[in-house]
């Protein structure tokens, strides 16, 4: 295959193209130049903390709100002067809508009937999707009989049924409590990759990003800091941002000494560390400010005289705080040498849970090539 062909393959391939769209609100870029494409039957999440415009993005691919600038391609197509019932989308919201004078099975026929779909095929329709939502038995009963997380499965077979070009999910699974949460997050990756319908999650949870997700978009205060698969999102961080955001990260300030083959050498309180420079280089030279960023499962802890074989970085603390979670021990250790900074560190030895306690003194270790050099700005 040529490369013209094998290009032509590929803008095929995308369902859904987003192409440098802003939203602006008075002086507010909720959506600042967003671009993105998104292949057929991916599950893309679009990640960030409350205001960042992941939800007035989707909003604009939904057809809900028009962009300020830029433009929205749905199978090639624009769709900015296309209303939203006319794009070929399902949508399942944090408030479900469904309606509680009708039962299951009715709720999920509503679209096949609105969208004049033979009336003969409905109900077999309707029955495959029950079962496909593992509701399988349940299509007679009312909303008010079902539970959260049964309620929240009729939504989606109700999205779906009338088999979308794309499916769109509103933070529908906030509301639940975190058992459910979880189990439905596993439900969704699970019916995704079964009908292969393409999909875009909006959360602020980042498990259930990185659970469900083939791709991850990042936003922050209306811009995309980073689209990445999970893996890639969670292990190369584009910034300090999408470091601190995804998981547990401790982030220590310091002073660059110096800048060779994208290693940075830099001192924090006096204390020498390296490690890999994050980002662009333009900037960056002897007496940067900077900071490194560990995660909480990279660091190793022993006693006050144990040993760290191996490691490049070693320092002493103080156990502040010890919390169990089941699985594992969370301890936050206030480091001295390193300017009085609180580092969180996970302990996963099954063995000894809660070997160390408050006032207890420690030591710390870590690879160099886990910790990660970002370029401050000010």
């Amino acid at each position: 295959m040529d490369a013209s062909a094998s290009n032509l393959h590929a803008a095929d391939d995308i369902v859904v193209s987003v192409k440098n769209v802003s939203m602006v609100f008075g002086d507010v870029h909720a959506v600042d130049n967003a671009s993105f494409d998104l292949p057929k039957g991916k599950f893309l999440t679009i990640l960030g903390p409350s205001g960042s415009g992941k939800t007035t993005l989707l909003r604009m691919i939904a057809g809900f709100d028009m962009p300020t600038r830029g433009e929205i391609f749905i199978n090639g197509q624009p769709v900015s002067a296309v209303p939203p019932h006319k794009r070929a989308i399902g949508m399942v919201f944090q408030k479900l809508a469904l309606f509680p004078h009708m039962t299951a099975a009715e709720n999920i026929a509503f679209p096949l009937k609105m969208r004049r779909h033979d009336a003969r095929t409905i109900p077999e329709k309707v029955e495959h999707y029950l079962e496909l939502v593992r509701l399988g038995g349940y299509g007679d009963r009312r909303i008010n009989e079902l539970s959260g997380g049964q309620q929240q499965r009729v939504a989606i077979a109700r999205a779906l049924v009338f088999e979308p070009d794309l499916l769109l999910l509103d933070e529908p699974l906030a509301a639940l409590d975190r058992k459910l949460r979880e189990e439905m997050q596993l439900e969704f990756r699970r019916i995704q990759k079964e009908l292969g319908v393409t999909t875009i999650n909006v959360t602020h949870d980042q498990r259930e990003a990185l659970v469900v997700s083939d791709e991850i978009v990042i936003m922050n205060d209306g811009e995309i800091q980073q689209k990445a698969a999970p893996v890639g999102a969670y292990r190369a961080p584009a910034n300090a941002f999408v470091a601190n955001f995804i998981g547990v990260t401790n982030f220590i300030e310091g002073k660059v000494t110096e800048v060779a083959d994208r290693q940075v050498r830099f001192e924090a309180n006096g204390i020498a560390l390296t490690g890999p420079l994050v980002g662009e280089l333009a900037g960056l030279r002897a007496g940067a400010s900077c900071c490194g960023a560990v995660r909480a499962e990279q660091i190793r802890i022993t006693s006050k005289d144990g040993r760290l074989d191996g490691l490049e970085a070693n320092v002493q603390g103080k156990v502040v705080d010890c919390i169990f979670e089941g699985e594992r021990v969370v301890y936050e250790i206030l480091v001295s040498e390193l300017g009085e900074t609180l580092m969180r560190v996970f302990d996963h030895d099954q063995e000894s849970h809660l070997q160390f306690g408050p006032g207890d003194d420690v030591r710390l270790g870590w690879n160099a090539r886990d910790m990660q050099v970002f370029k401050r700005d000010h």
